[in-house]
């Protein structure tokens, strides 16, 4: 299932900021070396993390899924001076890619790096976080909700990709797989919590966001 129509989404990213270099080869590379490159959040994506993060203006990020690095790259952007994005992925064959890259955009000093399972890290990690964005195994999804949520500030937001999983949120219950479920369950779970505000952007492959009263 393609996210967008190419042309509409061409227009999109001819009136958007530019990729810069680094993020421009990042992309290359991944797709040219990477298993699953379809996995990379990519320009549209990329500018709309930065843009949140900018709005947002965090001290603290936490990235659940670093993958090559991208969506992590963007979304340091908007830290404040002194601030830092952590960001766990349990992928070490990327490692020295991911830090190469890293170093590369001039944020080694910004973003601490973690490999191993994030169910494990998340409570070794002594911040209260601004920003919050999972990008990591579906089934997770709550789990990592559950544990981040009270290390997130009131007025903070957490930031779930591929929450339509290509459509596949529309079928029907008994024809959904064990990730479109787990997916589908974390929309609802969502959409129900009390305690946030939310709203389900269509933007690529669906962005889950939710505020914390």
């Amino acid at each position: 299932m393609e996210f967008l129509d190419k042309r509409i989404e061409d227009y999109a990213l001819a009136h958007s900021q530019p990729e810069s270099e680094v993020l421009k080869k990042l992309n290359r590379d991944t797709y040219a070396n990477v298993l699953m490159p379809r996995m990379l959040s990519g320009h549209m994506q990329g500018n709309l993390l930065s843009m949140f993060s900018k709005m947002i203006c965090p001290k603290q990020i936490l990235e659940i899924g670093t993958y090559t690095g991208y969506s992590g790259i963007c979304l340091a952007q908007g830290l404040l001076e002194g601030g830092k994005l952590h960001t766990i992925d349990i992928n070490e064959e990327l490692e020295a890619r991911v830090r190469s890259f890293i170093k590369e955009a001039e944020l080694t000093n910004k973003i601490n790096y973690y490999i191993g399972n994030a169910l494990d890290i998340i409570p070794t990690i002594n911040e209260t976080f601004d920003l919050v964005f999972i990008d990591a195994d579906k089934k997770n999804y709550s789990n990592y909700y559950d544990l981040v949520f009270d290390k997130v500030r009131k007025g903070g937001y957490i930031i779930a990709d591929n929450v339509l999983w290509s459509g596949k949120v529309l079928d029907a219950c008994e024809k959904m797989d064990v990730d479109t479920k787990a997916i589908d369950g974390y929309n609802k779970k969502i959409h129900s919590d009390l305690r946030v505000e939310q709203t389900l952007l269509p933007i690529r492959d669906g962005l889950m966001v939710a505020r914390k009263k």
